[in-house]
């Protein structure tokens, strides 16, 4: 019992891939002596075929598996190749047994692929062996499959192209593409259900669109019905600041007001704002304007307000960079990425501002340190009414952002958002000409 236990230990000590590599090979010197001494081949030619392909198949398969792991950098040196193979060959089976194919198309692929192999046979046996009673048989045969067999595979792969052309332009953005749907069968039930689904979605969009639309002009409305009252109530506070009231109460109690419907009015302009540039209604006076001179002077104008809690550092690559855009909705952009960084900076901290410019395009970058701790998707705060305050303890109404990404989006440039813990960076891009 120790002795043939020892002899196992002693085969399983050499690698599965040499056990393998020289049992194919003893196998196939054996096959070769069977044939030598009883003619094997005369006996099943195709028995005999059979087992030599196999087992050159095996043996050659180990050994460039082998190979190709030897040479391969990063690869397992001591991973078995027929372990590998072996792996493969579970998976393929797991792939045939989870295929699930309705029969009638597993019968039409069956007789499909059975009549080209018969017509593969046929050429085959008219090019090799050409007796003469044979081609009544082949020759009719290749002719029909011609006519019948290779028609109905193009028109197939024809309604599989129009499938495939048709899903690419639906999706680069075409919703009007429509799939022909031409007869019965798997091809066409695609198709129709593809279309099916892209209705579907266009009705989808086409709500959306409708309810930005009735938002749109919600907002609208109400900013212009608010806009009348809101006048009057601003010209009574004037009127009631230039008389000489007695009670200081009094006097706080205007200057409150006065605030208030300040800040009313200005909510009421950036919804007005919006709106038209949702509504795609705003036309863009594009000029020549020398972009580094417009942010000093906003930057300039701001810093008479940052009291001492906050410093501001610029740094403009050059004095003057020249770029055709609209100056008074630009300067809008400045005033509102300056302000927002004036109004969530840390205090105590400062104020980056950096102005460059490359062949076709002006940059800008915004840097601050914010105040809020910002736990939700950076592009977020591009959304109307979305504020990095969440509790809302600042003044603002969410809209700064928004405007100036629309304006940016008019004049087709680009603004992002990077985070980088408490570093709040705002990336702007404008194009020098007008596109």
């Amino acid at each position: 019992m120790g002795t043939k236990s020892r002899k196992n230990n002693w085969i399983r000590s050499i690698s599965l891939d040499f056990r393998v590599i020289v049992g194919t090979a003893i196998l196939w010197i054996v096959v070769q002596l069977i044939d030598s001494l009883i003619g094997l081949f005369y006996w099943s030619p195709l028995l005999f075929i059979l087992l030599n392909y196999v087992l050159a198949a095996i043996f050659v398969l180990t050994i460039a598996g082998k190979g190709y792991l030897f040479f391969t950098k990063n690869a397992p040196k001591q991973a078995s190749i027929v372990s590998i193979y072996l792996d493969l060959l579970r998976k393929y089976v797991q792939v045939w047994k989870g295929i699930s194919v309705d029969s009638r198309i597993t019968l039409k692929m069956f007789v499909l692929f059975l009549l080209t192999a018969i017509a593969g046979i046929s050429v085959w046996r008219l090019i090799t062996y050409p007796p003469r009673y044979e081609l009544f048989v082949w020759i009719p045969y290749i002719v029909l499959y011609i006519l019948i067999v290779i028609p109905y595979s193009l028109h197939k792969l024809t309604q599989l192209m129009q499938i495939v052309n048709g899903t690419k332009e639906i999706a680069q953005g075409n919703i009007q593409a429509t799939i022909p749907v031409q007869g019965e069968g798997v091809f066409p039930r695609l198709a129709g259900y593809i279309n099916n689904m892209k209705v579907g979605y266009q009705n989808a969009l086409e709500d959306q669109i409708k309810s930005e639309r009735l938002k749109t002009e919600l907002i609208t409305n109400v900013s212009h019905d608010l806009k009348t009252p809101l006048t009057s109530i601003i010209n009574y506070i004037d009127l009631l600041k230039k008389e000489q009231l007695e009670s200081d109460r009094a006097n706080s109690y205007v200057d409150i007001l006065d605030r208030k419907a300040l800040r009313l009015k200005l909510l009421i302009e950036d919804l007005f704002e919006v709106s038209k540039m949702t509504s795609g209604t705003v036309e863009l006076d594009i000029q020549t304007i020398d972009v580094a001179t417009l942010l000093t002077q906003a930057i300039a104008e701001f810093s008479s307000n940052l009291g001492t809690s906050l410093e501001v550092r610029e740094k403009i690559a050059k004095p003057h960079i020249y770029a055709e855009l609209d100056g008074n909705k630009i300067w809008r952009v400045f005033e509102n990425l300056i302000g927002n960084a004036k109004k969530y900076s840390l205090p105590g901290t400062r104020i980056y501002i950096y102005l460059d410019e490359s062949d076709h395009r002006v940059l800008l970058k915004i840097q601050n340190t914010s105040s809020y701790e910002i736990d939700f998707p950076p592009d977020e705060l591009f959304e109307r009414f979305k504020r990095a305050d969440e509790s809302r303890q600042t003044e603002g109404s969410g809209l700064g952002l928004a405007i100036v990404r629309s304006i940016v989006d008019l004049h087709g440039g680009d603004i992002n958002i990077e985070i980088h813990g408490d570093q709040f960076n705002v990336l702007l891009e404008l194009p020098k000409t007008r596109l």
